[in-house]
This record gives structure tokens, sequence and C-alpha cells, in this order.
């Protein structure tokens, strides 16, 4: 017997050693821009169909406190990045509203690409500038670790100065917006298509339902919620066509893909700010949540969010743990077998045993420090939200001017800390401070601890980043 034990024991190990080293896994992101919680059905949409999400949901992890920015360029930021985008340097030292990313940085895209990985960013970028006119091309994806770009610089706030470019160049100034959902996914398709024999980062960011508004003639006019409910129907189709694309590769269980949205809903879009509903409304619903986009209420940075990856998420699972878009570059690192930037600090924390089901698994990082631009103003750790005392228009948020974005009832001075308990009262509406004084002691300590570490208003932070000569954020309230 023992002759035969030894080359069995060969060809297991073999074997075993062929599996690990056949085939790091895929990543895709598809990061949708100004989508509220509620618009998918899987997350209690009564009017916008969703059924390709809806389906990924069942098959997969659905996120229910899942963290962004409060908007587009600092939300994309901390993705690539990992970090609080207080946290990240930018070109001249500066902290604006929506980051210049410095070429210092480290994006995921650069962390993935030295293993092997092929990368493309298909989409909106808004890390070079808040622009499609004025951005720095040195910062655009090509200079981030992104093999392939294909899309707007920035925003389409415009259409006549919206521009498509690929990989640096202007292919089409203005583009058709009709156009741009089916322009990405045929990208997206053709890139997976192309690298299906080598380990991918796939992120598509989507210029859409950020308004302009506009979809291609087969949804144009079918949702029962108007013109929105069209753009997010498209996007739908988009996810289901790139999901089947992936089974008829045979890649769908070497994929990990994370759908989620920039920030809450554009209420400017709405009528009156309210929560979008109405055929008219061209902007999203947060509901249950509080408030939109550009505040620092649940509304505006928790975002609905699905992990699909057959074979290692558990199918049908929610959790209400709390995981953020600072997770994923430390998390998409070790599923890669790699590491991120050791020589600088990360924010985000690896969540991959949350993702699989780990028994007992929890989030490693339980904690969330809500900022509005430079300005800390929540943290919540657990089920608990502090909102910080603060003026209702404060002067270095004046550039931003949140007031002119989300309803008055929303831009309120906070003179005392104000405390909720997000998983009885998930809308904000009850304070419970003078219940729990211990409570708020416990999250003025961790505010004080971010202020000192990461920054503030009035302050920078100790572990800040600055690469460039000069004095650091040289305006440190209104720039």
């Amino acid at each position: 017997m023992r002759p035969l034990i030894f080359p069995l024991l060969y060809a297991l190990l073999i074997s075993d050693s062929a599996i690990a080293l056949a085939r790091l896994p895929n990543f895709i992101i598809i990061f949708t821009d100004d989508q509220g919680y509620q618009d998918l059905g899987c997350f209690g949409s009564p009017n916008i169909r969703t059924p390709h999400l809806d389906k990924l949901a069942s098959e997969g992890l659905r996120l229910t406190s899942f963290y962004a920015q409060p908007i587009c360029g600092p939300s994309r930021t901390a993705l690539m990045t990992g970090c609080y985008p207080l946290r990240v340097a930018e070109s001249e030292n500066r902290k604006r509203v929506h980051p210049v990313v410095h070429s210092e940085e480290i994006t995921l895209a650069e962390v993935l690409r030295k293993t092997g990985y092929a990368t493309a960013c298909i989409g909106k970028w808004d890390m070079a500038g808040h622009s499609n006119v004025d951005y720095l091309s040195e910062i655009l994806p090509g200079g981030q670790g992104f093999d392939l770009h294909f899309g707007p610089p920035s925003s389409n706030d415009s259409r006549k100065q919206t521009v498509l470019l690929r990989n640096g160049k202007v292919v089409e100034s203005p583009p058709d917006f009709s156009t741009l959902t089916e322009k990405y996914t045929t990208e997206a398709m053709q890139f997976i298509e192309a690298h299906q024999d080598q380990p991918f980062f796939l992120y598509l960011p989507h210029t859409m339902p950020h308004t302009e508004l506009d979809a291609s003639e087969r949804f144009k006019g079918k949702s029962p919620r108007g013109l929105y409910g069209d753009v997010i129907e498209e996007i739908d189709d988009s996810v289901g066509r790139i999901v089947e694309l992936l089974a008829k590769l045979d890649l769908a269980e070497e994929t990990y893909l994370l759908f989620a949205s920039d920030n809450g809903p554009w209420l400017i879009k709405n009528k009156d700010f309210r929560q979008g509903v109405g055929f008219e409304d061209h902007g999203g619903s947060a509901l249950p949540l509080r408030s939109g986009k550009v505040s620092t209420w649940e509304g505006g940075v928790r975002v609905p969010a699905i992990i699909w990856a057959p074979g290692r998420a558990p199918a049908g699972t929610t959790t209400g743990a709390i995981v953020r878009t600072l997770d994923v570059l430390p998390t998409f690192a070790a599923l890669a077998e790699t590491e991120p930037p050791a020589d600088r600090t990360i924010d985000g924390r690896d969540v991959s045993d949350l993702i699989h089901g780990a028994p007992g698994a929890v989030s490693p990082s339980n904690q969330y420090f809500y900022y509005l631009h430079t300005h800390l103003q929540a943290v919540r750790a657990g089920r608990w939200k502090l909102h910080l005392p603060r003026e209702s228009r404060p002067p270095w948020l004046e550039r931003l001017r949140p007031e002119a974005h989300v309803h008055a009832d929303d831009v309120l001075a906070i003179r005392e800390p104000l405390l909720f308990d997000l998983e009885s009262d998930i809308s904000e509406q009850h304070d419970l401070a003078d219940q729990y004084p211990q409570v708020v002691r416990r999250l003025l300590a961790l505010a004080e601890q971010a202020r000192h570490d990461i920054g503030d208003h009035d302050r920078v932070g100790r572990n800040a980043r600055f690469f460039d000569p000069g004095k650091h954020r040289p305006e440190l309230q209104i720039n």
C-alpha cells in the first residue's frame, strides 16, 4: 500500500495547488449616481421594477447599513482610496468640495493591477475636478491604475458641456444622453469578454440617475415612476445582461459583484424637496430614511447595496452590520491575496468574513463618521447615532449650500447633541440624549478622536495626507 499512498498524496497536493493558483477572483463594482435607499424593488420601491437586482439580492447578500459619502466626488474618493475624503491628499494641499485626488494617492485599481488584474473604469470619474471642461488629465483613471477608461470626467449637469473620453481623448462632445447606459453596458461586456482568461476589475460608475435624466427608446416612457423609473429600470437591465454574460463565460462563481449608490437622492429634483414618489419627480427616494444628498441624515449617506458572489456569499441573506465604501479596498485586496498600502493610514477594514457568512462574523469596524465636506457632523457606533452641535448654515459650508438641497426641516441648528437609536428609529425622529447620557459621552469621545486623527472644519487631522509643499489646507474654513 505504501508505494500507492505517496503518489496519491502528491496528486492531491498538486490538484489543490492548481485550484489555488488557477485564478484570483474577478471584481465588479456597479456604482449608480444619486440613487435613493428605496429605489430598488428589494429595498421597498413601490413603483420601480428591478427584477435583475432583486434576483441578485435573493442570490447574495443585501446590506441595509451600507454607507457612502453625502455627495459625488467625496464618495468616489472614499471608494477608490479606502479613506475618509478629508484624510486624502489633494493637489496644492487644498480641500475642495469634490476632491482633486493627488497623484500620490493609491487607488483600488492600482492595488489590484500590481497583482496582474486587468482594470477598467467605464463611466463617470469625478476625482480629477468636478468639471467636464476643467480637469487634471494626469488624475483621470489612466493615471490612477486603470488600463481602460471610457466615460465623462465628471457629472452630466449640462448636456452641452458633457464629453465622453476614451483613455483621455474626447470621442463624443456632447454625447446623446439617452445612449449612455447602453454604451457603458456594451463597453463593460466587451471588457469582460476580452479579459475572461485573466482576473479583472471592472468599475462601472453610471452617470445616472444624476440629472439630466434620459433613457433609451426601449425603456423611455415605460416605468410607472416616470423618467426616473425608466433610468433605474434600464440600469437594472444592464446589470442583468452583465450577469448573464458572466454565466455564459462560466465566470459567475469566480466573481464578486458589488452594486451600490454613491449617495442619497437629489431632492431638489422632486416637488417641495420631498422623497421621490411621483411620476414627475426626477429625484429618488430614501424612505424610510430622513433627508437626502448633501446631508448627514441617514438619507444622505446610507444607500442600497448588494453583494453577489455565487458559491461564496450565502444566498438570500441580509445584514444590518455597518459596512462602508471605505471597506471595499481592503476587502478586495484580501480576496486578491494582496495588501492595502502599508505606508499610510487606511480607514477601511476587511469585511470578507461578513460577506462569506462566516459563523459569528461581525463588522470589524462598527462605526462611521459623517463628514459633510470638511465638517464632522455626526458619528455612529453600533445602533447609536449622535448628531454633533452645529450651526444651521455654517460659513465653512457656504460653497456647498446644504440648505439649497434638502427640506428646511432638515437644515437646523443643533444646540445640544441629538442621539438616535437607528435599530428602532431608522427615520431619526426621537432624540434619546437625555435618557442615555453615557452613550452620548462615549460617542462624543469617538468624535473627538476622529477630529484629532482625520480632521474637521477648524483643524488639520494628525494623519491627514499632504504631498505638495506649502501650507496644509491653506484655507481652513471657506475654500
